[in-house]
């Protein structure tokens, strides 16, 4: 299934994705696309709906992040071996971990918004884990039990708050307003038959940037989640972004950074597709 939360924003509903690419209101069905409707039981709920029953959208609405109440936005830094390479760091022996703050979270269309002080916006592709059981110290055998599915997300980033002004950790360049673009749907694991082979690619005012496969990740979906499960405990609605391939603006020589006005256009195979531009500040 695909899932998605349309409407204007703060005001989203639940829809499911029919096969012809409309929009079918979920909201007689579970409250949102949220907590436990991301469970098992809850996904059963709604599968076992005739889609036919389900009301059709006719018109073009805005649309929302695909998880909503996300109570941890986790993040996966430096986990292809050709993006590690780009930025002159080595290979990690196990995976680094931050956090992009949850109120960062925005639709996948929605305008990214240079943050005060900013000189080094940036961009990440990203394949997105949404976890749909609670989760603590798996065994890595049944860590897939915990995925409820998979999304697109744009890990924007401030590289100057990330590095220069960093204070030793990462979370400053990675939590500003409107820096995690997710969805635009949420495709639940049965579609995505192998996550560890997937495309990904990036453009920046049409120009290629990123172009990538999952194939190249260092630490693949199952054992993220695992590793994860060993140190904070998940909950359905958690969302781990796993890292990103080369071609970000900071490994380019001379670096080419985000300004205002630049359109960012991205997406992974089977998982949709996202644009953003690029606006000023409003006060």
């Amino acid at each position: 299934m695909k899932l998605v939360r349309y409407g204007a924003s703060g005001q989203e509903k639940p829809g499911l994705i029919d096969p012809n690419g409309g929009i079918r209101d979920l909201s007689g069905i579970v409250p949102d696309i949220a907590g436990e409707t991301l469970s098992p039981d809850g996904l059963a709920k709604i599968r076992n709906t005739p889609m036919a029953s389900l009301p059709l959208i006719l018109d073009n609405p805005r649309i929302g992040p695909c998880v909503s109440k996300v109570g941890h936005f986790i993040a996966i830094g430096l986990n292809y071996a050709d993006h590690a390479a780009e930025t002159g760091l080595p290979i990690p022996k196990e995976p680094i971990i931050f956090s992009k703050a949850p109120s960062c979270i925005c639709g996948p269309n929605d305008n990214t918004i240079v943050p005060k002080e900013s000189t080094k916006l940036d961009y990440e592709v990203e394949l997105g884990i949404v976890i749909g059981s609670r989760a603590r110290y798996l065994v890595k055998e049944k860590a897939m039990d915990a995925v409820a599915g998979y999304l697109l997300a744009n890990d924007v980033s401030e590289r100057a708050f990330q590095i220069d002004r960093s204070g030793g950790q990462w979370n400053k360049g990675k939590g500003c307003e409107t820096f995690g673009p997710i969805g635009p749907w949420l495709v639940t694991k049965d579609e995505i038959a192998d996550p560890q082979n997937l495309d990904l690619w990036l453009t920046v005012n049409g120009e290629s940037r990123q172009k990538g496969s999952t194939r190249t990740m260092i630490f693949g979906v199952e054992h993220l989640v695992w590793y994860c499960s060993q140190f904070f405990v998940l909950e359905p609605g958690d969302i781990i972004v796993t890292g990103t391939p080369p071609g970000v603006a900071m490994g380019m020589k001379p670096p080419l950074y985000l300004k205002a006005g630049d359109v960012v256009r991205l997406g992974i195979a089977g998982l949709g597709e996202q644009q953003q531009t690029i606006v000023p500040l409003q006060d």
